[in-house]
């Protein structure tokens, strides 16, 4: 251990020391690095992983390794240009790599060289040819690059391969309709229906049929299903708007576009059907406000300078009003019912010459066109459609277009690839918190109190489940403060403030290992306390997720039991802290006991019962153990104490509850 300390106080010191690190890192240990970079990587610590790959890059440029994590976070950085050149750096020492391929792909999709792409998902499916993610991808791409037949028989491999997936049956209707085979398109879609009924992409093409065969009841019944699959995009609320319009049903129409506008304010058709709802019902200012802001997107925009000029009219602003006219009559200079309605408000003016001037002009006009009773058939029309004529009515897109989703492990947050159902972090100690949340709960540690009120550490230590990400320079202090602190041990001997400082330096900068020994020798030499056994426990849970991956079962339960003993030991000198109850409840998760998890979380409710964490933490454990009704009672009464992910949960099980 000695050595080891040894030879990270070298390693650290070099970061302090300008023009003298190629002599450093030929005494680093090169996987020990890589794997703290890995860690980092997962915490999205993601300067910091950048430097740990850079250090073994530079010890050792042959491995193609450290290249492709160090491209995986400039990936999550959106640096993609740099990403795939690192890629590339990663393929030129092992080109057998399918991850290296993959990764490399994607960094072209976010720079749209999709036949690029197409040519590293190619070369992947070489390497392993039953990567589902790969073929997806690749037909995505073939779908960006126009090459419906390729993509069409990429996609019969796959479902030879894959016959029960119904996202590659969805796919074929997509690609169909692309070749306009809309007969077709609907068969695939009933296709992966039949095979799973919570398809939501197949839900919202069945509805553009329906809609088309203007069955719109039977429409928004499936769009009620894509919504409840993809709750968070605009597009879907925006259709079920338009099938409650079409069944009259304003209210409703009315609310979708608020959920739609909600997800995405400057969505285009959103706010210029609600601005027009709006107006139908009388709410003239809320539906210029609406018009305002298409007009920031289409400033010359007619159609929609004649909806504001007709609400302008109606709010007393007859001088905005005729602008916006004059402005639309200078476009189309046949357009009779705006030079009528302009000569109406010119005499509200009392510019009766202006007026009469517009009257003439409708004069010269044919009777028919002049009195503007010419009307097209239909409630709506289409996004592209600039037929002046159709002024007041509502806007439908031009195509059904669905949104590509390229599979991939790095969408996303990193701990993101884990299941859905599980409950909030658990509560630890970091010097930063997350500034971005407004926390409802502020979790309250007495002996917590105690230790900052020492001044012995540098900053502030905090009791949070939402930590922050740190900046450089933080970084670069907590490296600077482990070779400080490990020069003051080396001087002044094994003093319990020390340990714990440089522990906490360790767990920042995610050496784990490290940190976990610091914390085992102040417990072998100062016995328990609660913060050096919660941090502990912090340490090997942390390490515990990033190889959960990887990690054997048996191991990994190991792990967990490790952890949880630590936080029953602490628990044992402060039975009354809920946080303490409710991290156990987390690591009986963990453990598969669920039961054990609910009486955990139920403990800390019984010592603060408007903890929202508990709550959570308790639903998804009756979930897990079968027990809906008391599971979505819980998680409902977290959302009511600020977690509003609950009803996400809520919404997604009580549909099983039916």
């Amino acid at each position: 251990m000695k050595g080891l300390r040894f030879v990270l106080f070298l390693f650290f010191s070099c970061l302090l020391l300008n023009g003298k690190d190629s002599q450093c890192y030929a005494q680093i240990n090169t996987d020990r690095v890589l794997m703290m970079g890995r860690n980092a990587l997962y915490y999205e610590d993601y300067i910091l992983a950048i430097q740990r790959f850079n250090m073994v890059i530079s010890a050792k440029p042959w491995l193609g390794e450290p290249y492709f994590y160090r491209g995986l976070a400039k990936f999550y950085l959106e640096d993609y240009q740099g990403a795939e050149i690192d890629c590339g750096s990663a393929l030129e020492k092992n080109p057998y790599m399918c991850n290296y391929f993959m990764l490399r792909a994607l960094c072209r999709i976010n720079q749209a060289r999709y036949a690029l792409a197409a040519d590293d998902y190619q070369q992947a499916i070489k390497i392993n040819p039953l990567e589902k993610s790969c073929w997806h991808n690749l037909v995505l791409s073939r779908i960006e690059l126009k090459q419906y037949d390729q993509a069409d028989s990429a996609l019969d491999v796959m479902i030879k391969q894959w016959p029960k997936v119904a996202e590659n049956m969805t796919l074929k209707a997509q690609v169909a309709l692309l070749k306009t085979d809309s007969a077709a398109a609907e068969k695939w879609v009933d296709r992966a229906l039949e095979l799973n009924d919570y398809e939501g992409s197949a839900w919202s093409m069945k509805s553009m049929f329906q809609a088309n065969r203007k069955e719109y009841a039977e429409a928004e019944k499936s769009l009620d299903k894509a919504i409840l699959q993809s709750p968070k995009v605009a597009n879907l609320y925006i259709n079920r708007a338009l099938t409650r319009y079409n069944q009259d049903n304003l209210r409703g129409a009315m609310s979708d576009y608020d959920a739609a506008i909600e997800i995405a304010p400057n969505n285009y058709s959103a706010r210029y059907n609600r601005g027009l709802l709006r107006a139908s019902v009388g709410d003239d200012n809320l539906a210029i406000e609406d018009l305002n802001v298409v007009l920031k997107m289409e400033p010359d925009n007619t159609i929609v300078l004649y909806n504001r000029a007709l609400l302008l009219d109606n709010i007393g602003d007859y001088n905005g009003a005729i602008r916006d006219i004059s402005a639309v009559i200078k476009d189309y200079p046949e357009f009779w019912a705006g030079y009528q309605k302009r000569a109406e408000i010119r005499r509200k003016i009392g510019d009766v010459y202006g007026a009469e001037r517009d009257e003439y002009k409708l004069l010269k006009a044919q009777m028919a066109v002049a009195t503007g009773t010419y009307k097209s058939s239909g409630k709506t029309r289409k996004k592209n459609e600039r037929n002046i004529d159709d002024y007041d009515k509502l806007i439908e897109e031009d195509t059904h277009e669905t949104e590509n989703q390229y599979a991939s492990d790095y969408r996303g947050k990193v701990q993101n690839k884990q299941s859905e159902l599980k409950p909030e972090p658990l509560y630890i100690f970091t010097y930063y918190k997350n500034p971005s949340e407004v926390k409802l709960y502020v979790a309250y540690s007495k002996e917590l109190d105690k230790l900052n009120s020492r001044s012995v550490l540098p900053s502030t230590l905090y009791l949070t489940d939402d930590e922050g990400n740190m900046s450089e320079s933080q970084l670069n202090a907590h490296l600077a403060s482990i070779t400080e602190t490990t020069v003051a041990i080396d001087e002044k001997g094994v003093i319990k403030e020390l340990l714990l400082k440089r522990a906490l330096d360790y767990y920042h900068v995610r050496d784990f290992e490290n940190g976990i020994a610091d914390m085992d020798t102040y417990v072998l030499k100062y016995g328990d306390d609660v913060i050096s056994l919660m941090l502990r426990a912090q340490c090997r849970y942390a390490q515990l997720e990033v190889s959960s991956s990887t990690a054997q079962a048996t191991d990994l339960r190991l792990g967990y039991l490790m952890v949880l003993q630590d936080y029953n030991r602490a628990l044992d000198i402060l039975p009354q802290s809920p946080y303490l109850h409710y991290n156990i409840g987390c690591m009986m998760i963990k453990l598969a006991d669920y039961a054990a998890a609910i009486n955990s979380f139920g403990k800390a409710i019984e010592l603060d019962s408007h903890f929202p964490d508990a709550y959570y933490g308790r639903g998804v454990a009756y979930l897990l153990n079968g027990q809906l009704s008391e599971g979505l009672s819980n998680l409902s009464q977290a959302g009511e104490y600020g977690i509003y992910s609950a009803y996400n949960l809520i919404k997604k099980y009580s549909n099983e509850k039916k």
